[in-house]
C-alpha cells in the first residue's frame, strides 16, 4: 500500500500547477494585447479632451451671445469669461448669470483665453491645447470659436 499512496502523491505533483514556460507564454500574449489596445486605449482619451473642449467654447459662445443680448455688447477682454457668471456694478443691464457654474479651465488645466473685441469677429475665444502654447498640431493644437 505504501507504493500506491506514493504514486498518487507524484501524479499530484505533476498535473497540480503549471509550467514556467506556459506562464511565459501567458505573460508575452498578454503583454501583446496590451500593446496593442493601450495605445488606441489613450488615442481615445486625448480625442474626448479634444470635443470637450469644443463643446465648452461653443456653449461659451452661446452664453456670450446671451450677454450681448440684454447688454448690447460683448464682455471687455478685462472682464473676461467671469462676467458670464458675476454680476458687474457698471452694467446695469446684467441678467445673468449666463453660466450656471463657475468658468472651468480647459481639460489640460489652462485657462480659456478670450479677447473682445476679436481679431477674427467680435470676440476670440480658444483654449491653447494640451502643449499650453499657441500654435501646434494634433492634440496640442489651438481649439477656437472660428474655423
Amino acid at each position: 500500500m505504501r507504493f500506491a499512496d506514493n504514486r498518487r502523491l507524484v501524479d499530484r505533483g505533476r498535473n497540480g500547477g503549471f509550467t514556467l514556460l506556459e506562464l511565459l507564454v501567458v505573460m508575452v500574449i498578454i503583454g501583446l494585447l496590451a500593446s496593442y489596445v493601450g495605445p488606441r486605449y489613450f488615442g481615445q482619451i486625448g480625442k474626448s479632451e479634444v470635443r470637450t473642449t469644443q463643446a465648452q467654447i461653443d456653449s461659451f459662445g452661446k452664453a456670450l451671445d446671451q450677454y450681448r443680448l440684454d447688454t448690447g455688447h460683448y464682455p471687455s477682454t478685462e472682464l473676461g469669461l467671469n462676467a458670464l457668471v458675476a454680476p458687474q456694478a457698471n452694467e446695469p443691464k446684467w441678467l445673468g448669470p449666463y453660466l450656471t457654474k463657475a468658468v472651468p479651465l480647459d481639460p489640460w488645466g489652462n485657462p480659456y483665453q478670450y479677447k473682445s473685441p476679436g481679431e477674427h469677429g467680435d470676440y476670440d475665444l480658444l483654449s491653447l491645447g494640451k502643449d499650453g502654447q499657441p500654435g501646434g498640431a494634433g492634440e496640442a493644437a489651438d481649439i477656437t470659436n472660428w474655423k
